[in-house]
């Protein structure tokens, strides 16, 4: 097995010189699903989209990123092969492999990870007059947006929710995105929202800088240690003092990664340059947002559970990474 993985890398290897040095005839499009406007999935994968096209558009390939309801509806569009790559919060791609949560009965075999990009990190966000114990249980009895419908966002506060406890019927819930839920809290219709998004996140700096009377709520180590029972795929993160304007304060709350994913049957050769690509042009992802700083070939796999693209995969054998047994795509051995 050992010596059919490495041949077909040295024949990926030459099959991608050949393609660098001839071009490509048929320009090649890709469609990155991304999430709402306001949080960090639309920048990251846009950045992304206009990196590989920069880089590619020699070669005919052509990346852009899309708006969409966050990562349930981009498992759908990667499915429906309506996009090739989307932008996935952990808790969402564990599932939708496994078959478990939201997907039992409806498992998607076929996804495939390419790299962790950034911690997503949770902003259970409230309105001042609201907070009693300045974490999360203090949402019980409000108004409270939990994600445009059918995107991770919801899923994954759903599962926070639940995991100290409560219940989505303890509070009234919307279904706003984040841009929207910032704006009905500064107009009185809703005291808070949950958005989670790499640091800082733009709607986060805008609920601070233009004055709305509302705080991100702390995630107790006791909290944590109960959400990870039933979903154990967060952990400690702390946002620093002056993140965010007006934020005196550090903030305790908790993260998990998110992922690139792509459909298995995207082309190996496509797949293997992309990657390569972006990990020899971080410095022009890091331009792009703050959060994309987290991305380097050391956290690579770092909260990844769904097997690699055997692209990304020989990619990364190639810079010596090793890869644990569980990301080993199944294709590797055939």
């Amino acid at each position: 097995m050992f010596a059919k993985k490495h041949a077909w890398i040295a024949g990926t290897t030459m099959s991608i010189l050949l393609l660098v040095a001839c071009g490509n005839e048929d320009n090649q499009y890709y469609s990155i699903a991304t999430a709402s406007t306001g949080g960090t999935y639309y920048p990251i994968g846009v950045g992304m989209g206009n990196l590989w096209t920069e880089e590619l558009i020699d070669q005919g390939i052509r990346v852009t990123g899309q708006s969409s309801a966050g990562s349930v509806e981009n498992i759908d569009l990667l499915r429906k092969e309506e996009a090739q790559f989307g932008i996935l919060q952990g808790l969402i791609a564990d599932q939708a492999y496994r078959g478990i949560g939201i997907y039992e009965g409806n498992g998607y075999e076929d996804l495939r990870s390419i790299t962790m990009l950034w911690p997503n990190v949770e902003h259970f966000v409230l309105m001042n007059n609201e907070i009693a114990n300045g974490d999360i249980s203090d949402i019980e009895g409000s108004s409270f947006s939990i994600g445009p419908q059918a995107s991770g966002t919801e899923q994954s506060t759903r599962a926070l929710i639940n995991g100290i406890g409560l219940s989505v019927d303890d509070i009234s819930p919307d279904f706003l995105g984040y841009d929207d839920t910032i704006s009905s809290m500064r107009d009185g219709r809703l005291d808070g929202g949950s958005l989670p998004a790499g640091v800082p996140v733009t709607a986060i700096t805008d609920m601070y800088a233009s004055g709305v009377r509302a705080s991100v709520l702390d995630v107790t180590d006791e909290q944590l240690e109960s959400i990870n029972e039933d979903y154990p795929v967060f952990f400690r993160y702390e946002i620093e003092a002056e993140t965010y304007p007006r934020q005196e304060e550090a903030i305790q709350t908790i993260a998990q990664s998110n992922v690139l994913g792509v459909d298995k049957n995207q082309d190996a050769d496509s797949i293997y340059l992309l990657t390569k690509i972006l990990f020899e042009n971080l410095d022009k992802m890091y331009e792009v947002h703050n959060s994309a700083r987290e991305m380097s070939l050391d956290t690579a796999l770092v909260g990844v559970s769904v097997p690699l693209h055997i692209g990304a995969y020989t990619y990364f054998v190639e810079q010596g990474i090793e890869i644990p047994d569980e990301l080993v795509p199944p294709e590797a051995g055939e």
